[in-house]
């Protein structure tokens, strides 16, 4: 009886998870197609040279890190 508990709370978790994913898929399509300032803020690193390019969004990685915690700080507390 114990197993099937535990068949059941995976399977959700697996539900919830592809749900979210599902939606952050969305999310960042739609980021993509409106052009939004993520990826683009100042101080993140751009580097062009004569064969090569290098780019790494610090800030933008900064910005979504610090808005994720707050979100998860405000579900954990509900």
């Amino acid at each position: 009886m114990k197993m099937d508990f535990m068949y059941k709370e995976l399977g959700r978790f697996i539900l919830f998870s592809g749900f979210i994913l599902v939606i952050f898929g969305i999310l960042l399509i739609l980021v993509g197609k409106f052009n939004f300032f993520i990826g683009k803020l100042p101080g993140d690193i751009n580097i062009k040279g004569k064969n090569f390019s290098f780019y790494f969004p610090i800030v933008s990685c900064l910005l979504i890190s610090a808005i994720l915690t707050l979100i998860f700080y405000f579900l954990r507390r509900r």
